[in-house]
């Protein structure tokens, strides 16, 4: 198919209820494009909304519905909106040319029609459609470029996330499920603060999604702490205890090094480096291993410190029965302050029977008790 073949010309839709009128535009633009025609407005509609043109010739003066209200309802149309539209008219008053504006046309050609006017400015205007339409499919490729990279991004942070949380479970393939809660708790709690003035600079969509994602790397650590140590089915001694506590800056370093082959160090892992390393950190600067306090520990380490005391208290272990889940609650309670950020106990407090819920529906197999931390309250 040639360049200049009638099926790549550019196609005007006359409208106009006058036959010699039609003839008459007809004529003059058939060698150019191709030429549709309609007599009436309601016509012209269904005929722009099936195939739109690239331009519209539209009388003003027609009967039912005359030009202007069918510009309105063109432009009122998303499959035509972007349709420049030419009103093709005798009348000459300046209102009646505004008017013509305000509904939506780009220019206006007075009858009689002047030829070599008339085709001037229809090129013009199919010229500058021509530019928006490249602009505007131009800006539809780059959003579902910046769409399908987003896409892209996101599946290479779940695969990476995904595949440290497996290598946690390795070590300790009993706390599946402890992972699956404590995820699941920070989520609710972080949900729970969005609107608390406190955290939602910092707790939008984007930053909750990542730290669902994170909290099962909380233990990552454990990976490097011996075998003697983390299965022992005793009470550890103080000796083992400070090597076991020393999981948090071995699951930072895994994490910062996972953050090193990505090329920067505040990373879409940040939120998962920033828990592994600081939640036994304690409100009142009691915990380890940095001992910070208060607003200097960083929030996903909060979150998950409650999130991960809570799980501790119902759930079984080596040293300890399961706590019941008022129980749990009373102990959280009496940890604000001291333990956990006050303002995270207020909203874990609105919201415990979903802490509860989460329990019931990931709960633990019946089996041996779980080796954990269980930081003293």
């Amino acid at each position: 198919m040639s360049a200049d073949s009638p099926e790549q010309r550019p196609t005007v839709l006359v409208v106009d209820d006058i036959p010699e009128n039609i003839a008459a535009m007809v004529a003059m633009l058939q060698d150019q494009y191709r030429v549709r025609v309609a007599t009436r407005g309601a016509k012209a509609l269904q005929l722009a909304a099936s195939s739109a043109p690239d331009l519209i010739l539209l009388d003003v003066s027609m009967p039912e519905m005359d030009g202007y209200e069918t510009c309105r309802h063109l432009k009122a149309n998303p499959a035509t909106a972007h349709v420049p539209v030419i009103f093709l008219t005798a009348r000459t008053d300046e209102l009646d040319e505004a008017r013509g504006f305000e509904v939506g046309a780009v220019d206006y050609i007075m009858k009689p029609v002047s030829p070599p006017v008339a085709r001037a400015r229809i090129a013009s205007q199919l010229a500058l459609k021509q530019a928006h339409d490249f602009l505007r499919d131009r800006s539809a490729y780059l959003e579902a470029e910046v769409q399908r990279r987003t896409r892209e991004i996101t599946q290479i942070e779940d695969a990476t996330i995904i595949a440290l949380a497996a290598l946690a479970e390795t070590r300790d393939n009993e706390t599946g499920n402890h992972i699956r809660r404590t995820q699941h708790y920070v989520r609710a709690l972080a949900r729970a603060l969005r609107d608390d003035p406190r955290f939602s600079a910092q707790l939008d969509d984007r930053t909750i999604d990542l730290l669902f994602k994170s909290a099962p790397l909380h233990d990552i650590g454990k990976v490097g702490i011996p075998d003697r140590i983390l299965l022992k089915p005793g009470k550890l001694t103080a000796e083992e205890f400070e090597i076991m506590k020393s999981h948090t800056m071995l699951g930072r370093d895994a994490i910062a090094d996972a953050e090193a082959q990505c090329g920067t160090r505040n990373s879409f892992l940040r939120y998962a480096r920033e828990i592994a390393h600081y939640h036994h950190e304690k409100w009142d600067g009691t915990g380890y291993p940095e001992g910070l306090a208060g607003d200097d520990i960083p929030v996903a380490a909060r979150l998950m410190a409650l999130a991960d005391v809570y799980d501790a208290l119902i759930s079984r272990r080596v040293y300890k029965p399961a706590f019941s889940h008022e129980e749990s609650v009373r102990i959280i309670m009496e940890g604000r302050g001291r333990h956990f950020d006050p303002g995270m106990v207020d909203a874990f407090h609105s919201i415990a029977d979903e802490f509860h819920a989460i329990a019931l529906r990931f709960a633990d197999p019946e089996h041996e008790p779980q080796r954990d931390l269980l930081p003293a309250i």
